[in-house]
């Protein structure tokens, strides 16, 4: 089931049960590593958030990637990383190009050509094709989806949330409905300075959710997605939302990571309700490769 207007989406989770039988959270992690990293000018027609006015330092960048993966491995996430290609600078942010569920691995379709390279890799599809995963590729279809840069999910529960911009269209939510295995998708718009929903919004764990209100372009839709996460949705400013804060990710039940500049950007009020949710907050240095307009969590694609 697919909707458009946030009433329809209230009395789609009043009137059907959406049980929390599907895994929560990820087996690991897929990551690739940056390869003398550089910000694409391509990509910023429609990213506000990529810096364009001092150069990249790839060997900053690169350390800043290790430490990461250093900080996920050390909370107990297995990480797989794979090399990067320095024609494509944007593939240290895989998971709008590769997402799984259990048994099945997603192809995005990209919107720009810089980022159509990424998806022309086999290392990857061959990694998981090996371990039995069938290869659902939606470069096959007449769409724009780039996976959970664009779609976020309660995976539990098999709801999803497509933010409608640039980077996603009608097709591709409707592609990616299907290729998830989702049960709800609520498809809504943001407003036109947003490119990604994930940058806005982040689901934690399937029994938590972050956002910013302010970026869905209805003004309906913050109360529509409450209505999914009833008492645990944090609701952003717009300091937290540009300083990353909504790019978070949890790997697991408690631990949930985010950059140092959102971690520093997050408000005492704020960090205290997660708290209170039992989440664990864990930061890395990230602002090297944050020039790209990415944060933490596009760096990390969950493997299920």
């Amino acid at each position: 089931m697919i909707v458009e207007h946030a009433n329809d989406f209230v009395r789609a989770l009043e009137e059907n049960n959406f049980p929390a039988d599907s895994p929560s959270v990820p087996k690991g992690v897929l990551m690739v590593k940056p390869e003398e990293f550089y910000v694409g000018k391509e990509t910023a027609l429609d990213n506000h958030y990529m810096d364009l006015t001092s150069a990249a330092d790839p060997d900053r960048a690169v350390r800043q990637f290790l430490g990461l993966v250093q900080l996920i491995r050390k909370c107990g996430t297995e990480v797989l990383v794979f090399p990067g290609d320095r024609r494509t600078p944007d593939d240290v942010f895989p998971n709008n190009v590769f997402g799984t569920v259990p048994g099945r691995l997603v192809i995005g379709n990209m919107r720009h050509p810089i980022r159509k390279l990424e998806a022309e890799r086999t290392d990857i599809p061959a990694w998981f094709r090996e371990r039995g995963y069938r290869i659902v590729d939606l470069r096959t279809k007449n769409c724009v989806a780039e996976l959970t840069g664009v779609l976020i999910m309660d995976r539990a529960r098999r709801i999803g949330f497509c933010g409608i911009s640039e980077r996603v269209d009608r097709a591709g939510a409707a592609a990616m409905h299907e290729a998830f295995g989702l049960r709800l998708t609520y498809c809504f718009r943001l407003t036109p300075d947003e490119y990604h929903t994930n940058v806005v919004f982040s689901v934690l764990a399937a029994r938590a959710c972050v956002l910013y209100p302010g970026a869905c372009a209805g003004p309906e839709t913050p109360a529509a997605i409450e209505a999914a996460f009833p008492g645990r949705t944090l609701l952003l400013d717009k300091f937290e939302k540009d300083h990353f804060v909504g790019n978070c990710i949890s790997l697991n039940n408690r631990d949930l990571f985010m950059s140092e500049v959102a971690a520093d950007a997050l408000r005492p009020a704020n960090r205290a309700k997660l708290e209170s949710w039992d989440f664990r907050i864990h930061s890395a240095p990230l602002d090297e490769l944050e020039k790209a307009g990415g944060s933490l969590r596009c760096m990390v694609a969950k493997i299920f």
